[in-house]
């Protein structure tokens, strides 16, 4: 088994994690928001935890976690703990932790929901971040017969507002704007929200940096965090990498995946120096640079973007 097992960092310091999911192969935005976040942590002695997102058991494959930890450690992007390396507040893979949640959840006022996605997909009221409000139907307990019931937390009203690094000052009204939200599907696999709550705030991870397209889940974690006496972490929502149409960049755009270019002989040097060029952290015409060169004066605040050189990778 490849590891990542610390270069010698220090104890003290921010907590962070990159929490990949291994149901498909790392591509080139899943590793700037790595290299963005293991850059961050390390330049101020920060410990970087390595978390398996593998609670979807029907897409989560092994093999896609060992590419994981193969991908990581030829850009040089090595952690403390994590599933391979162990550490003091695993398991690492939340497919080990199923317990952990049952036990958040019964803390939680929750009911049972049989709505289908067809059916919320139906309703009209979209909500401002562009999901359908749920708007409680299966509240009263009024459910369909026969069908498998989901499990909605009762979300408390009021406004969330927390001071993001990248996005400044963050506002959302999660009761009218989101509805009550799912914690467990009607399949029983753990929903998102709860889990990454309850492993941030039982690994003691106090800072969270990750891609913008989550920017909308934070306020629901934060009250889930409020719920369960958890603390919250400080927050950072950095750029996706976009494609020719300013869409999210896909392979539909030509870009290869992590393990592709680590296969073809393409040197990790080459891009981290891809990566870091397109947000400022390296002149566009520095051909290759390892990620360790570029902790010292690393600042997240002087990031700017430019296009990624996709055709030097080609």
């Amino acid at each position: 088994m490849v590891t990542g097992g610390s270069k010698g960092q220090l104890e003290g310091g921010p907590r962070g994690r990159h929490a990949p999911s291994p149901t498909g192969r790392l591509h080139l935005g899943n590793a700037r928001t790595a290299l963005l976040t293991w850059l961050d942590l390390r330049s101020r002695g920060g410990r970087v935890v390595l978390r398996i997102e593998d609670n979807d058991p029907a897409r989560s494959r092994v093999e896609l976690e060992q590419r994981i930890y193969r991908d990581l450690a030829w850009l040089g992007l090595h952690w403390d703990e994590g599933p391979d390396v162990g550490g003091a507040f695993g398991p690492y893979r939340q497919s080990e932790r199923g317990e952990l949640y049952a036990a958040a959840l019964a803390r939680l006022e929750v009911y049972a929901c049989t709505c289908s996605r067809a059916e919320l997909r139906e309703l009209p009221t979209m909500g401002s971040t562009g999901e359908t409000v749920y708007p409680g139907r299966c509240r009263a307990g009024v459910l369909a017969p026969g069908r498998p019931a989901a499990v909605r937390w009762r979300v408390p009203p009021g406004e969330v507002e927390f001071v993001d690094r990248v996005r400044g000052v963050v506002r959302q009204r999660v009761a009218e704007e989101v509805g009550d939200f799912v914690l467990r599907r009607a399949d029983g696999a753990w929903a998102y929200q709860l889990a990454v709550v309850v492993d941030d705030g039982l690994m003691r991870i106090d800072e969270v940096l990750r891609g913008a397209d989550l920017l909308d889940s934070t306020p629901r974690q934060i009250l889930l965090q409020r719920a369960l006496g958890l603390p919250t972490p400080t927050y950072a929502h950095v750029p996706l990498i976009l494609g020719p149409g300013g869409a999210k960049l896909s392979k539909r755009d030509g870009a290869p995946d992590l393990s592709a270019l680590r296969e073809r002989g393409v040197a990790a040097e080459r891009v981290i120096a891809v990566l870091a060029g397109s947000l400022g952290i390296v002149d566009e015409s520095v051909e290759a640079v390892a990620a360790s060169e570029l902790v010292a004066g690393f600042a997240l605040a002087r990031l700017h973007e430019r296009p990624l050189a996709l055709e030097r990778l080609m």
